[in-house]
């Protein structure tokens, strides 16, 4: 997987890629030649005392140098450019196909395992490409040629390079294999804490009204404990890469001048050779040490390839249509044809068999249980999820379809949940229509009974917004999620009990100031009170996944016992309050 993701994000960049790789062949070309120029100084100026040798051997070290550290600072700058590029493109691609997923996918991975995998797990990658192409790209060139270089000045001491090369790579590679499972541990255990901070962040109102402090202290202590002690079991390791590098480096270079000194007493080899034989070794085995270094971070990089690759492979269960519908007739008519749902592995299906029709001008109420599976039913409208049996129809055409932009043009939704974004009032407004004026936005807020709170903030509609709609009472978060829908002026309005929040005043005034606007188009309701749908059009009530009753309120009173058990028990709470 590694190797794929960097084969099909780098390949933009081959260019950056061919050029560092060029530069550090000349780079590392020089580095090796000034050993050798350095031997032909001592053994021809210095042991000769000829100054002006030296003089003109060390002006081309000079230039030698000149050339290297011009070439090292090139392949370091476009490698690094190349890494941040890289880095920038997983993460959109990550992004993108996040973006695409239906929210059966979202639950699969889970949220807090999709922001590491798209932050910490591509920096892992990104840190990789950086060290490939400021070390690792030199590391060959100087092994081969330091082999090279170290035979030509000496072919007797050729031995110990075959010794000391194959017992560091041998002794590195036994270490790296161990840290393999830890980093795999690691990657998982990350996700653990940033699961149960997501949790601990979103949820804090809730850990403070029931004095759980200690419990989610205890809880995060857990995870935090985990990935430290993996943390801790992983940098031993590493930790002890350094020591063993240094003990074969000194125990080679104690070898070299031991056999060397003897070759030099005996005339067969010049001290000269013998420092750049030295000189080559140490490089020899430092490009060995780099390479290594480098293949340390690559199980761990092939871990995170692996989960990025995961995510980048998996198909949305929400497919966009082959031949794409954009330009259809209608005003909004929505049908629901034997519509059924099931979750892959469920025993028992969520939706069975939902028949329906929603018409322009005509409001549709939907009343359940909790888990009777009202949510998941308008959920198959905008396609977060598919219809598994049947078919949803808009004005005539299956959503599947419909072209998704042309689809959601037609779709305001207000989710139960209503998530507002970091930013203004406005802009989250702007989310149903960015070309809104302001006149259009504070009409949506007086329609969503949200103009005086807004007006209320000192800075009116560009009043910041934490992410979330932290800053904001649950009702407020819901008036301006209606607004935001308002502004869009869709075909169909969908409200997934979206007046929960709200007092039965603010909730009657809303649903009055509603009915002018939403005259022409078709609305559906889901709601948990008699009270928001009791004016409804059509009420269609939901029992385990399928409609148990279907008809206005009254008719529902007569034929429908489950509609008339939620209406007895909502009575029989008010007389209790």
């Amino acid at each position: 997987m590694l190797v794929r993701v960097l084969r099909t994000h780098l390949r933009p960049y081959a260019g950056n890629v061919s050029l560092v790789v060029v530069l550090q062949l000349i780079g590392t070309i020089a580095s090796l030649y000034l050993p050798s120029l350095n031997a032909d100084i001592i053994d021809n100026g210095v042991a000769k005392g000829d100054t002006g040798y030296i003089m003109e051997t060390g002006g081309w070290m000079l230039g030698v140098s000149l050339v290297q550290i011009v070439c090292t600072i090139g392949a370091v700058y476009y490698g690094a450019k190349t890494a941040a590029l890289f880095g920038r493109d997983v993460r959109a691609a990550v992004f993108h196909r996040v973006g695409e997923f239906s929210a059966r996918e979202v639950n699969q991975f889970g949220a807090p395992t999709l922001i590491s995998r798209s932050t910490n797990d591509v920096t892992q990658i990104q840190m990789l490409v950086v060290t490939t192409c400021t070390l690792l790209v030199a590391a060959p060139i100087t092994m081969v040629g330091g082999v090279v270089m170290a035979v030509r000045e000496d072919v007797g001491l050729s031995w110990l390079v075959a010794v000391a090369v194959p017992l560091l790579a041998a002794s590195i590679g036994l270490i790296a294999s161990r840290m393999v499972p830890q980093f795999r541990k690691m990657q998982t255990n990350i996700d653990g804490v940033n699961r149960v901070l997501r949790e601990q962040i979103t949820g804090i109102r809730v850990v403070r009204a029931f004095v759980r402090e200690p419990h989610e202290i205890e809880r995060f202590g857990e995870a935090n404990q985990h990935l430290t002690d993996t943390a801790t079991r992983a940098g031993r390791l590493m930790a002890l890469v350094f020591p063993v590098v240094m003990l074969i480096l000194n125990l080679s270079s104690i070898a070299v001048l031991w056999f060397g000194a003897s070759r030099v007493e005996s005339g067969t080899m010049q001290v000269g050779a013998l420092t750049a034989f030295l000189s080559y070794l140490i490089q020899i085995l430092f490009s060995v040490m780099m390479a290594t270094f480098v293949m340390i971070m690559v199980p761990r990089a092939s871990v995170c390839a692996d989960r990025i690759a995961e995510v980048l492979d998996t198909e949305s269960s929400v497919r966009p249509p082959v031949t794409p519908i954009r330009d259809f007739t209608g005003r909004g008519q929505l049908v629901f044809e034997n519509a059924s749902f099931q979750y892959p592995g469920a025993a028992e299906p969520v939706l069975r068999d939902i028949n329906f029709v929603g018409s322009p001008g005509q409001t549709t109420a939907i009343i359940g249980s909790t888990g009777a599976g009202k949510t998941t039913l308008l959920s198959l409208v905008p396609r977060l999820f598919d219809a598994t049996a049947g078919r949803v129809l808009v004005d005539g055409v299956d959503v599947r379809e419909i072209e998704p932009e042309a689809l959601w043009e037609r779709i305001g939704l207000v989710p139960q949940r209503p998530y507002l974004f970091s930013g203004t009032v406005a802009g989250n407004l702007r989310y149903g229509n960015p070309d809104a004026t302001d006149e259009e936005l504070w009409e949506a807020l007086e329609i969503a009974q949200g103009k005086d709170f807004v007006e209320a903030m000192p800075a009116g509609l560009d009043a910041p917004i934490a992410q979330g709609g932290t800053n904001v009472s649950g009702g407020q978060r819901q008036r301006l999620a209606i607004a935001r829908a308002l502004v869009r002026k869709p075909e169909i309005y969908l409200f997934d009990d979206s007046f929960s929040a709200l007092d039965l005043s603010t909730d009657a005034r809303l649903r009055a100031a509603l009915r002018p606007v939403t005259a022409d188009a078709c609305v559906v309701i889901v709601a948990q009170r008699v009270s928001t749908i009791v004016d409804a059009d059509q009420i269609v009530v939901i029992e385990d996944g399928a409609i148990v009753g279907k008809g206005r309120h009254d008719e529902l009173l007569e034929s429908c016992p489950t509609y008339v058990e939620i209406v007895e028990s909502q009575r029989s709470a008010e007389e209790a309050a």
